[in-house]
């Protein structure tokens, strides 16, 4: 292993010098890293969800870092980049989903360096970049952490724009004050993310994975839990020590589920739930047996 205090400087610098030649939208845009002074058992890599930046895995994070972890939340390729989007000019997220297959594999090596067992996470279309990795790399993988992962949205008319049409979309919640990332994309770079999905759900039928704890909302309006149903019932008969959570309708939270400022206000039972999972040995079934769940969920897959 090379000098650990001489990777994580080369992290951090090259992080700055990356971002700064941008530049960034927003501080909260930046890459974080939490690192302690010497390599830790776990190490977490988190990935944040499509348009936004790594401020929404900061609470988690911390989390983690707190409980003796080290943390890497890289900003994705083509996000958090400052200029005037719209429209006629739209931000520069990619359309080839190579370029995050590549980037997520580039900093699973990067973690690799830092601790004996790598966590991985993602929200929403990064949610399907983290079970890519489960399903690539399942013998170098502890656990994976998908956060409502995006194999497709709940409404049919949309994903029939979603693969049909290039157009321009705003998002809804565009003026949420906590959101720091872009406010719209061209359909084709989400549509990225809805292939990159559709192939995890085949391939999960047929390839073991690593441990994965997948998270749902009733609430959440732009994913279907069926789907993520669908991929735990997979992954989970090669892998027994997958998890699933689906957090109830009336605590209203919302698909951009890590962070309070974006609409979580229970975002303690998420790291809490997050925390539990990765400091566990115990199978799905043994989950079961014990009642550590809500049965209301347990019964519901």
């Amino acid at each position: 292993m090379l000098n650990y205090s001489t990777t994580t400087t080369a992290i951090l610098n090259q992080a700055k010098t990356r971002e700064e030649a941008l530049p960034l939208r927003n501080e909260k845009c930046r890459s974080q890293f939490f690192f302690h002074p010497d390599p830790t058992p776990k190490v977490c890599l988190f990935f944040h969800g499509f348009t936004a930046g790594p401020y929404q895995f900061e609470p988690l994070g911390k989390a983690f870092f707190e409980a003796g972890y080290n943390v890497l939340i890289p900003l994705l390729p083509g996000h958090g980049i400052a200029g005037d989007w719209n429209g006629d000019n739209p931000p520069p997220l990619p359309e080839d989903p190579q370029i995050y297959l590549q980037f997520v594999q580039e900093w699973l090596e990067q973690a690799k360096l830092l601790g004996q067992e790598v966590i991985i996470g993602g929200l929403s279309g990064s949610g399907n970049l983290a079970a890519w990795l489960a399903l690539e790399y399942p013998q170098e993988i502890n656990r994976s952490l998908l956060f409502a992962p995006y194999f497709s949205g709940n409404n049919i008319l949309v994903d029939w724009l979603v693969e049909l049409l290039p157009f321009y979309y705003e998002w809804l919640n565009k003026d949420n004050p906590g959101n720091f990332g872009y406010e719209g994309f061209r359909i084709p770079a989400l549509r990225v993310f809805l292939d990159i999905g559709q192939e995890i759900l085949e391939r999960a039928k047929t390839t073991p994975a690593a441990p994965m704890l997948i998270i749902s909302s009733e609430s959440d309006r732009a994913t279907r839990i069926e789907e993520h149903q669908e991929l735990f019932e997979a992954v989970s008969q090669y892998q027994p020590k997958s998890w699933y959570y689906c957090f109830e309708e009336e605590l209203n939270i919302p698909h951009t589920m890590m962070t309070q400022a974006e609409g979580n206000n229970y975002l303690q039972l998420l790291i809490n739930l997050a925390k539990t999972y990765v400091e566990s040995n115990l199978t799905w079934s043994q989950v079961q047996e014990r009642g550590l769940l809500p049965t209301r969920i347990l019964t519901s897959i």
